[in-house]
């Protein structure tokens, strides 16, 4: 079977067909500074939307009978409690539960809310729980969550450049990682989706996703250019060879893992289940940018970062040096044939000899007599 009857993947593997990732990396750099930039202008202006669980707040649980319509009524009812600007969030527990979340509240106003709910959903207010956690406790559990994960990246940059002997892989990798974080967290600032643990979950879930498709292309990239010295390749045309031949892979994984998040998120918006669409939606975004970034982004950041070293630019001085001097034979070459074309026609053409004619003949046997 030829290899142009074969699948693309085949093809993109081998090189037959191939597309300049890493030569059009100011594309995708354009691309991701639109991205990163709308995302950061969303935190800045504005910003996350906390969980009690980081600012603090009082947590109400009440029993009642949940259907399509309970949460939107219940936020409703909310609104128009006695208690001014009580920030609420609410939230259906199965099919049995409501949870309404609200600012910190004094005693008064805790019991006033209570009773509220209480009234809406027609039980007693014994019955209706909460949970008061201080903006102090939220305060810790942010910081927590800060030094978690910058000790994730500190260890994940050891391991990278420990495993690949390479320094720059790591830098390259936790580019993308930073390039993943910042999009979520401004897809989270622009819709609104509260800022839950289930949040930071979805965070770690897709860093780790986004590094494994990293490592994944930088191991192509080091089988690739294992013995770069002894061809007439570049680092970066190894790089983009990689990059194509795991590129059918990545998109794969990815679209099998995207749909049943999908399914997720959905799932959660529909059902108004604050920890499901907090997960759900952090794993989506997370992983498209992982899959994006890990080819478009860590690949060519390491290209930029290796082309720079002294090794690699003299190897690209001597294939320059190669190709002038095979381009300098090849012209040497044709300049010969040239002349040996042009000098076959003008040697003198062999003088013909005149045909025997019957009258000749005669005539050289009559003066032989």
């Amino acid at each position: 079977m030829s290899a142009t009857k074969l699948g693309l993947a085949h093809r993109l593997y081998t090189g037959e067909v191939s597309y300049d990732f890493i030569g059009k990396r100011r594309l995708w750099y354009g691309v991701s500074a639109v991205l990163l930039t709308i995302s950061i202008l969303a935190l800045l202006l504005r910003g996350l939307a906390l969980g009690i669980e980081f600012r603090g707040g009082t947590d109400f649980q009440a029993p009642m009978t949940v259907t399509s319509s309970t949460v939107d009524d219940v936020r409703g009812s909310v609104d128009a409690f006695d208690t001014p600007d009580l920030e609420a969030q609410v939230f259906s527990l199965g099919d049995s539960a409501i949870r309404i979340q609200t600012r910190s509240l004094t005693p008064d106003e805790t019991t006033a809310v209570r009773a509220d709910i209480a009234a809406l959903s027609g039980v007693e207010a014994d019955q209706v729980t909460y949970n008061a956690i201080g903006a102090s406790w939220g305060q810790q559990v942010s910081q927590k969550a800060l030094i978690a994960l910058v000790v994730f990246i500190a260890l994940v940059m050891a391991l990278i450049a420990a495993w690949f002997r390479d320094w720059k892989m790591a830098v390259a990798a936790v580019v993308a990682l930073a390039h993943d974080v910042v999009i979520t967290l401004g897809v989270y600032a622009l819709v609104g989706f509260t800022v839950t643990p289930a949040t930071l979950i979805g965070v770690l879930t897709i860093l780790g996703y986004s590094l494994y498709d990293t490592v994944v292309v930088f191991d192509k990239v080091r089988e690739n250019v294992k013995d770069l010295r002894e061809t007439n390749t570049t680092y970066s045309e190894a790089a983009n060879l990689a990059v194509n031949q795991v590129l059918v892979r990545s998109m794969n994984t990815t679209i099998i893992g995207v749909l049943p998040v999908a399914a997720l998120l959905v799932g959660g918006s529909t059902l108004a289940s604050g920890p499901l669409q907090d997960l759900g939606l952090a794993l989506f975004v997370g992983m498209i940018a992982g899959a994006y970034s890990s080819l478009f982004i860590a690949t060519p950041v390491l290209v930029a970062l290796k082309e720079r070293e002294p090794e690699q630019v003299a190897h690209r001085e001597a294939i320059q040096r190669r190709m002038v001097r095979k381009q300098a034979r090849a012209q040497r070459r044709a300049e010969e044939e040239g002349l040996e074309t042009i000098a076959a026609p003008a040697a003198a053409p062999t003088a013909r000899q005149p045909r025997r004619t019957r009258s000749t003949r005669a005539e050289r046997r009559g003066s032989s007599r």
